[in-house]
């Protein structure tokens, strides 16, 4: 690991990640998680202020980078949260089957490298009767801010830790056997519109 994703990617994320227009989309979708929860991408915990404590019977809260769960720990604890913490990929995640009834994605599904295996992964570890709720930025409607996410891609996932601009994010999702439920999307405002589409709703198995 250089520098650059040691000491100032978790600090770039982080503040990326947390914008209001993007805190505004959280607290859209985090407060519906429910039951056994596993936070997929929690990163430096932008989603632990959102989460409804008395729904929560357990909270997993997984993500690869050991940086980013350095910021989240503090901040689980600030909040009276009890998180346990998984520090790995969503591609083997190290759950049961059948095992959780909420899974949360935020802001992730962009990033995790192989996405078709991590959401068998989630298909996997959910309850039969379990929801997936997710809210991500990804492929924009419009052709023409398409064709600036294909071309500022490259560039972008260098310096975004992975991040890719134009994953189509309900094709993911149903692709991978989930049926969407709910969803809703727009170009968030005061975000520049090649990063700032976003999907967000509730898929079920």
């Amino acid at each position: 690991m250089d520098f650059y994703d040691k000491y100032i990617l978790p600090k770039f994320l982080n503040c990326a990640c947390g914008t209001k227009p993007i805190n505004y989309q959280r607290d859209k979708i985090v407060p519906l998680a429910k039951g056994i929860v596993l936070d997929i991408g929690i990163g430096s915990g932008l989603n632990i202020p959102f989460y409804n404590k008395s729904n929560i019977d357990h909270l997993y809260g997984l993500d690869p980078s050991e940086e980013l769960l350095k910021i989240a720990k503090p901040l689980a604890k600030k909040n009276e949260l009890e998180i346990e913490f998984l520090q790995c990929g969503a591609e083997a995640i190290p759950l049961t089957d059948q095992s959780i009834d909420t899974v949360l994605i935020t802001y992730t599904m962009c990033t995790i490298p192989d996405i078709k295996l991590s959401n068998s992964e989630i298909m996997r570890v959910l309850k039969p009767e379990g929801q997936l709720l997710f809210c991500e930025h990804g492929l924009a409607p419009d052709k023409n801010i398409a064709k600036w996410q294909r071309r500022i891609n490259p560039i972008w996932r260098k310096i975004a830790g992975g991040c890719n601009l134009n994953r189509d994010i309900p094709k993911l999702i149903t692709s991978s056997g989930f049926k969407i439920s709910n969803m809703e999307e727009m170009y968030l405002p005061s975000t520049p519109k090649f990063a700032g589409y976003n999907y967000w709703g509730v898929a079920k198995k």
